[in-house]
């Protein structure tokens, strides 16, 4: 084979390859925005519309992690239980929380975080660091997320 021939053929290889891994990223993008779609909607159902309607009041002012805000949730329990059974970006969704998510799961769980995070005013860093302690998220995952938000440019470079 001469060295033109080989250059074509790698150039066409090369283009194949790029054309799969466009077509893979396109369904991770569709499954993406189906996600998005019924994001939280059990929210919008009974049980879990009032409930949230008193936990939204019962949150105000208060920040992410503090033991106010832990106790605000106390008497709303089954009613955030029932969200997570019916929403699988929650680690309390899976029997081994976030061992069993996936890499979409996880990327709409930190979309949740800087969502609720907006809502309280809260530190998203702050958020994370939090959330991570509390989920037992090891420090590569962590670490993963808080670069992926760097590149959203929802938390700060360092």
């Amino acid at each position: 084979m001469t060295n033109s021939e080989k250059l074509h053929a790698s150039t066409r290889d090369t283009l194949t390859h790029i054309a799969k891994v466009e077509g893979y990223l396109a369904l991770c993008a569709d499954w993406l925005r189906q996600r998005a779609a019924i994001h939280d909607a059990s929210k919008l159902q009974e049980p879990e519309l009032s409930g949230y309607a008193g936990l939204s009041d019962a949150l105000n002012g208060l920040a992410y992690g503090t033991p106010e805000h832990s106790a605000a949730f106390r008497p709303f329990k089954e009613i955030i239980q029932h969200h997570y059974q019916h929403n699988r970006h929650h680690p309390e969704y899976h029997p081994n929380g976030i061992n069993d998510m996936t890499l979409l799961d996880v990327l709409e769980m930190l979309c949740d975080w800087k969502a609720a995070s907006e809502r309280s005013h809260g530190d998203f860093m702050e958020s994370i660091r939090i959330s991570s302690e509390r989920f037992n998220i090891d420090s590569q995952l962590s670490l993963i997320l808080v670069n992926t938000a760097r590149d959203f440019g929802w938390i700060e470079h360092k």
